[in-house]
């Protein structure tokens, strides 16, 4: 991604029009991270208009030695665990469980990998439980390790752990079941 530092030391004095500018750059990148972490659409626009409300108030503190790509995924996925931990004060959830995951087999990852695009994936992750789906993509997607993704989330390491196994035990479930269920159906569109 490269952004003009003429617009960014424009958006730097409040210059609506470069802001704007720079919204629409940033806004593709943006989405796709807080699609990942959000349930529905709404939910991650609200999350990707508070990330880049912070980038702007924050553009005079920007390094420029660190990819500004890096820089904005990295205060959006923190505005999008702030807005976890707002949640989880208003709402202790301790049942994190998901329905019909008793099915048992294997699945073959090569063959489902042909056969089911990223967007049906990333709608199987988006079925588990909040706080394995936000370890999963933190780990696996956003590449933060345990110990890190235990200080965002306020859990223990081990915890992390525990979320992470839940996670990939559940989505190979999933994927045993839809390979069981429609055999002959490939959904790349």
């Amino acid at each position: 991604m490269n952004i003009d530092k003429n617009i960014l030391e424009r958006c730097i004095k409040n210059e609506r029009k470069a802001q704007y500018l720079l919204y629409k750059q940033c806004f593709g990148i943006l989405m796709g991270v807080c699609l990942r972490y959000e349930r529905n659409k709404d939910d991650a626009e609200a999350v990707l208009n508070e990330a880049f409300l912070k980038i702007l108030k924050n553009l005079d503190k920007y390094n420029e030695k660190v990819p500004f790509e890096a820089w904005i995924k990295r205060i959006t996925i923190n505005t999008v665990i702030d807005q976890y931990r707002k949640k989880a004060k208003r709402k202790v959830d301790y049942v994190d469980t998901l329905e019909n995951t008793q099915s048992e087999g294997t699945v073959d990852f090569n063959e489902a990998e042909k056969r089911f695009d990223a967007e049906y994936l990333e709608k199987m992750i988006q079925k588990l439980p909040p706080v394995s789906q936000k370890v999963f993509n933190l780990y696996v997607i956003d590449g933060y390790n345990h110990k890190e993704i235990g200080e965002l989330l306020n859990i223990s390491d081990g915890t992390s752990k525990w979320h992470l196994s839940f996670a990939r035990k559940t989505l190979k479930e999933m994927l045993a079941e839809a390979m069981k269920t429609e055999p002959h159906t490939n959904y790349e569109r």
